[in-house]
């Protein structure tokens, strides 16, 4: 099959790469906004080759879009890929807003195309392994989830204004991994937020670090946390503890936490914390191109559909507006 890829950025690069490994992509056709950057990652990537814009990828005779452009470009493309019958793999965020989400999400639906969109903790082994712990009963009933998303530095300034905000760009991933693992749906949550970092993010209505406190429709309880200021490394961690057993995702040798008093390590040494999000989910990235390309096969159904992404979307938008408001916040509030 052909793939085509719009945006030839850090992800596009490594979608491109992962993409062309697969021994039923005959061919990867890259475009991007700077037809120089398509030029060059197709110049880097074996099977690849550039395509002068974006807009002649729908005419190229690919038989799948995947989507890796700016945030504010995705929902044109992913409108433009369904009306043409193209399945699509769309990075998250769906759209910049709530109601581009709703309105991109309605129009995948009504043209029936597969929309898969990116969440690829879905496909991390760890978390995998989780679900299927909680979902046979081997930890019991549920009392207590915890998840973490800890990056080692912060984003570039001039992201931080266009990226929604903390909750909206990267808790939104912890909050889809707790609806994914527990199987429940989210009923209220309560959000706080600090910042103590660059005044960029104050500046820009936003918190460097945040915590929600989530409950499950059957009373669990959940907490979300994440900063930009973790200078240990990348940390992206959940537990789930149950009335049989409990157990945690994302906790190897790469971890970046020292336990006190620290351990022997087998090595000798402590293994290097793993650097970003790139490193610490390689084979998760790998993992659902590889269901994307099913997908367009036929082969599998949707592992991540956009009704999915829709209600992650959701509670991200209300864990903003908890702490926004600093109040407790009904699901049912933000749903459209």
């Amino acid at each position: 099959m052909r793939i085509a890829l719009a945006g030839a950025g850090r992800i596009g690069a490594r979608h491109a790469a992962a993409l062309a490994a697969l021994p039923e992509v005959e061919a990867v056709l890259v475009a991007d906004a700077d037809p120089r950057r398509a030029r060059d990652l197709a110049a880097r990537v074996r099977g690849a080759r550039a395509v002068d814009s974006v807009e002649k990828l729908f005419t190229a005779g690919a038989d799948g879009l995947v989507v890796t452009a700016a945030t504010d470009a995705h929902a044109g493309l992913v409108g433009r890929s369904v009306a043409a019958g193209m399945p699509v793999f769309c990075e998250k965020p769906l759209a910049s807003t709530l109601d581009g989400t709703f309105q991109t999400v309605a129009a995948a639906r009504a043209a029936g195309v597969p929309v898969q969109v990116g969440f690829q903790r879905r496909f991390d082994a760890g978390y995998l392994v989780a679900r299927d712990a909680v979902a046979s009963g081997r930890l019991g009933w549920l009392h207590t989830v915890r998840s973490c998303s800890f990056d080692p530095a912060p984003p570039p300034a001039g992201y931080i204004p266009t990226s929604g905000g903390l909750f909206r760009d990267c808790v939104i991933h912890d909050l889809d991994s707790i609806r994914f693992v527990t199987g429940r749906e989210v009923a209220r949550v309560m959000a706080m937020g600090a910042n103590k970092g660059d005044e960029i993010f104050q500046e820009s209505g936003d918190v460097d670090t945040g915590t929600a406190l989530v409950t499950l429709d059957d009373g669990t309880l959940c907490t979300a946390s994440a900063t930009r200021y973790n200078a240990a490394g990348y940390d992206v961690r959940l537990e789930v503890f149950g009335s049989k057993d409990s157990v945690v995702a994302g906790l190897d040798d790469q971890t970046p936490i020292s336990p006190i008093p620290e351990r022997a390590h087998s090595a000798g040494h402590a293994a290097e914390a793993y650097s970003g999000f790139l490193e610490r989910f390689a084979a998760a990235y790998d993992a659902e191109l590889r269901a994307f390309t099913d997908l367009v096969a036929g082969r599998r159904s949707n592992p991540c559909p956009p009704e999915e992404a829709l209600e992650a979307c959701y509670l991200a938008e209300a864990c903003e507006l908890s702490r926004r408001e600093g109040r407790v916040v009904e699901i049912e509030e933000v749903r459209r």
